[in-house]
This record gives structure tokens, C-alpha cells and sequence, in this order.
């Protein structure tokens, strides 16, 4: 009977079952679960030796490595929440996070620091940095202490801080395309009912081996490490400069199991792919995004006998739905149904329960609910609700509300119960008197076969409201033949979704530092420089 609760529970079980068993591997070393139970049982030891308190926030600013997992699951033994940074990001946007959430210890590299040094005078509350590595010189920041990683892993046990499972445990920042990023604050109980569900429709078990491909301050990155330890498998992680990378090490490590967004996927579908790999790639799941079904239909040509798994989800519920490969070609653009523990609900604006496929928000329900954004009540309130007393599962005996998660998104529920992303509130175009999803423009455009990448954005326009904008990126490297486009929208599209302006551009398009192409960014650089001309 598995009663993990803690995060870290799920390493220290899958230790007693199989100690020998592999849990980390990054195409040069391995890991097996007894040394990684030791190695995060001992960070904490040495994190307590600081004096971090109960729900002191570690900042870890690293790339995939081991002590990036280590750092994690260490901060939850030792009862402190971890905050992992995305390793892209520049030192003002890291000395932005570190300050917002009053991170008191840094584990970072001696590299990493140089460059940062001096954004880290904003950060008032650190008291300790821990660089990774073997530095011989130490170097000196006024009022932080400075220490290496071996000597904080070489201090004495002692018991770590009391938690329950609705203790805070780590604060993930979204990638802040609108704005400042938030940070999502997830308890031990949200990222372990994840794990378990998750892993529970992937079917995911001890002979696994999982890519860590997706930045683990990314959701659905760091889930391939709480579903692959839940399940006792083996976690790869790959730091990748190219979409062939990511080809590479599925085929050298022999994974059974990948998850990535919309915009790898694209890439690698581009790609040929080595015939051996679908003998062991036992499932691909998609998440961060609609993925485009010609992308869906190319990945399958390529990998026939592999289980595609079509997810949603947003950071501040963990995971929301997923549709089962048994239904993939039956609704390929659906994103299914709840997960396990989950309930979803679709709403209209005065929080009752629409009709079949009448458009409404995506509210959900359950044990995977954050704890709101950190230090931000007025977002908080304005994401986080009580659920209406005419949803399911409220009575009128119930005195306490219960807090749901309105994501902002707008779906459409079939009779048979399955969901259809529609688009982010936020993002959906109107022109002529018509409300227009990007994604559903986008998904027109990759079935000309002409784009390689594409994004739809509205832009202010006198008469028609928002005229649709499309900046597009050729197949391969190709420029793509806007007048060609252009003639193909006009056939598959109605006359108010044509795009009023096409834009071409070589290479990927930019993306956020979760890895989704940047729509906001796009349109942001569009209009400013439309507004510069004029």
C-alpha cells in the first residue's frame, strides 16, 4: 500500500522496493534510488545546518543535472519550499523571482553567479548561496554566505521540520508572457496526487525510462520526476540544443515514455525519425498547448505502434484532462476528459453549468488545486474562486466554500462528455462581429502544409474590431509563399478568419521560456513596430 504524502516520500519508497534500481540518468552517469534517497536526505541535513526554517523558500537556478533533482526533493525532507528557476532566463528576471518570494538560499553554479552577481544586491532576504562544483576560491557578497555544495552534503542528520501533505512545498513561476510572472504556490498534496494520477492513465511502472525533456521549472517538466519516482522508473535529463538531440537520446537511453509542448513536437515531426525507436517508445503525450492534428498525424505515421496521449493543463492545477489513445482517432482534436481525482467543470459567466457544446470557462475541482499566487491577492482572487452553489458536488448543507480554479480558457463539452479547447479568453480575436480562437487559424495554417510554424494574433483595426495578423515560419528552413497561403485561407477559411496580413520569417519562431511559441511576445514586437513606421 503506498502512503506517500511528502514529495520526497516518493523517492525513500521506490528506495525500499528497489535501492539498486535506477532513478536518475544524464547519458553519462546513473543514479539508483537508495543513493538518491541518501543524497536528498543529506541536502536537507545540511539546509537545516543553515537554519532554514519550515517553508523557507530555496531559489535553485541550475540546468538538468543532479543536483537539480537532488536540491528538490531535499528542500521537501527538509520541510523549506523550493522555487526552481528556469535556466534561460537573465539575471534580472531571476533576481526578480528570488526577490519576490524572499528565497533566503541560492543553489546555483560558480558560472551562473558571475553573471548575476550584481542583481543579486535587489535580493534582500538571501542569506546563503550554494554553488555546485568544486570551486577552489569562494568568491565574497556582502551579507551572504557562500558554501559548497560537498560541505553542505557533509553535515551532520538531525530531524527535519514537521509538515502535512498541505504544507507549501514549491512556488513555480509561469513563464510571465503578460506581465511579471506569478508564482503558483503548489503544497506536497497537489504535486503527489498529481504524481500518482498522471502516472495512473500512463500506465507508468518500473521498467519505464522517462525524457526529461521540458524545463523542470515548467509543470509538466518537473512531472516526468514525481511520476517516474512514484512508479520506481528510470528519469533521463537532457539539456538539448537541437530538436535532433532530443531524437538522439530517445533512441540511445531507449525511452519508453516522452512528454513535450506543441512546438517540439512540430520540430521533431519534421524530422526522420530512426525506425528502431518504436519498438521501445511505448507512449508521446502532449501538453502546453493544442497540438496541430497534421503534427498529430505526422508523429503517428512515424511511430506507428506508440500511444498518443493528448493532455491539458495549466500551471495552477497541475494537469486538467486527457484524451486516451483509444479515442485519438475518433476526436483527434478533443482534450478528452479529467484526470483521475479531478473534476472539470464548464461554466458560463454567472457559474452555471453549460449546455453540450455551448462554449464556457474551464473551472476544475480536486486534489491538484494550487494555493494561490504568491504575495499577489489580487490575482489570486481573481483565478481562484469558491465554487457556485450549483456546481456538482455542492449542497446546501456545506458551509465551507470550496476553491476552484478558473482557468480562463474557453471550452465546449460534446454529449459524450469529452472537452474541446476553444482559446485563452485573453488571446481570442474579434473581427466583424466574430469571436475567433488563434489556435483554431493556426491549426487551418499547418494543414496547407506550407508553414512550418505559424501564430495568429488580432490587431486593432477601424471597421472590423481586430484584423487577424499570421507571422509564419517555413517547412525546413523554406520561406513560405505568402500569395500561396494567402490563396489557400480564402479556401479553407470563411471570409472574416483570412488573414488580413501574412508575415514571413526564417528559422523558429521566438518562445517562452517554457518552450511554447510566444504569441504575446509576437504581437507586442508587431504592433510597436507598426506604431514606429506610423
Amino acid at each position: 500500500m503506498d502512503n506517500s504524502y511528502a514529495l520526497h516520500h516518493l523517492i525513500l519508497h521506490s528506495a525500499e522496493r528497489r535501492p539498486e534500481g535506477i532513478a536518475l540518468g544524464d547519458g553519462k552517469s546513473e543514479l539508483a534510488y537508495g543513493a538518491l534517497a541518501e543524497r536528498c536526505q543529506a541536502f536537507a541535513h545540511g539546509l537545516l545546518a543553515l537554519g532554514v526554517g519550515r517553508g523557507d523558500r530555496i531559489g535553485i537556478y541550475l540546468d538538468k543535472r543532479f543536483e537539480t533533482v537532488i536540491g528538490s526533493f531535499g528542500c521537501a525532507a527538509a520541510g523549506a519550499a523550493f522555487v526552481p528557476v528556469n535556466p534561460v532566463l537573465k539575471a534580472h528576471q531571476v533576481a526578480y523571482i528570488l526577490q519576490d518570494c524572499n528565497v533566503k538560499v541560492l543553489v546555483t553554479s560558480q558560472e551562473r553567479l558571475f553573471q548575476m552577481t550584481e542583481a543579486l544586491a535587489l535580493c534582500h532576504d538571501l542569506r546563503h548561496i550554494v554553488l555546485t562544483g568544486e570551486p577552489n576560491d569562494l568568491p565574497v557578497i556582502d551579507g551572504v554566505a557562500i558554501h559548497r555544495w560537498s560541505d553542505l552534503m557533509s553535515a551532520p542528520p538531525r530531524p527535519g521540520h514537521h509538515i502535512t501533505d498541505a504544507d507549501m512545498l514549491a512556488i513555480l513561476y509561469t513563464s510571465g508572457s503578460t506581465g511579471r510572472p506569478k508564482g503558483v504556490v503548489l503544497s506536497h498534496r497537489n504535486m503527489v496526487a498529481g504524481a500518482k494520477s498522471v502516472a495512473s492513465y500512463l500506465n507508468n511502472n518500473a521498467d519505464d525510462t522517462l525524457l526529461a525533456a521540458l524545463p523542470l521549472s515548467f509543470d509538466a517538466g518537473f512531472s516526468q520526476l514525481t511520476t517516474g519516482f512514484f512508479s520506481g522508473a528510470k528519469v533521463v535529463l537532457l539539456n538539448y540544443l537541437f530538436p535532433q538531440d532530443v531524437l538522439k537520446a530517445i533512441s540511445r537511453e531507449r525511452v519508453t515514455g516522452l512528454t513535450a509542448v506543441p512546438p517540439l513536437y512540430i520540430q521533431l515531426a519534421q524530422l526522420k525519425w530512426p525506425e528502431t525507436v518504436t519498438e521501445h517508445l511505448r507512449y508521446f503525450a502532449n501538453t502546453g498547448g493544442r497540438m496541430p492534428l497534421e503534427t498529430l498525424k505526422a508523429l503517428r505515421a512515424h511511430l506507428p505502434r506508440t500511444q498518443p496521449y493528448l493532455m491539458y493543463g495549466l500551471t495552477e492545477a497541475f494537469r486538467a484532462t486527457y484524451l486516451p489513445p483509444e479515442e485519438v482517432d475518433r476526436r483527434p482534436d478533443s482534450i478528452g476528459k479529467a484526470i483521475p481525482n479531478a473534476e472539470v467543470l464548464v461554466l458560463r459567466e454567472d457559474g452555471s453549468e453549460c449546455g453540450p457544446n455551448e462554449p464556457g470557462e474551464l473551472v476544475q475541482r480536486g486534489a491538484h488545486v494550487a494555493m494561490g499566487y504568491w504575495n499577489d491577492p489580487i490575482k489570486t482572487e481573481e483565478r481562484f474562486k469558491s465554487l457556485p452553489t450549483s456546481a456538482p458536488a455542492r449542497h446546501s448543507g456545506l458551509v465551507m466554500p470550496e476553491i476552484a480554479v478558473f482557468s480562463g480558457d474557453t471550452v465546449r463539452r460534446d454529449e459524450e462528455g469529452y472537452l474541446y479547447f476553444i482559446g485563452r479568453r485573453d488571446e481570442m480575436m474579434k473581427t466583424s462581429g466574430y469571436r475567433v480562437s488563434p489556435t483554431e487559424v493556426e491549426e487551418i495554417l499547418y494543414a496547407t502544409h506550407l508553414v512550418g510554424e505559424c501564430a495568429a494574433f488580432g490587431i486593432p483595426h477601424p471597421t472590423l474590431g481586430q484584423a487577424i495578423c499570421v507571422i509564419a515560419s517555413g517547412m525546413e528552413g523554406s520561406v513560405p509563399d505568402t500569395q500561396a497561403l494567402l490563396a489557400e485561407c480564402k479556401q479553407r477559411m470563411p471570409a472574416y478568419m483570412v488573414p488580413a496580413v501574412i508575415e514571413v520569417r526564417e528559422g523558429p519562431l521566438p518562445r517562452n521560456p517554457n518552450g511554447k511559441i510566444d504569441r504575446k511576445a509576437l504581437s507586442t514586437e508587431f504592433e510597436n513596430r507598426n506604431k514606429a513606421q506610423a
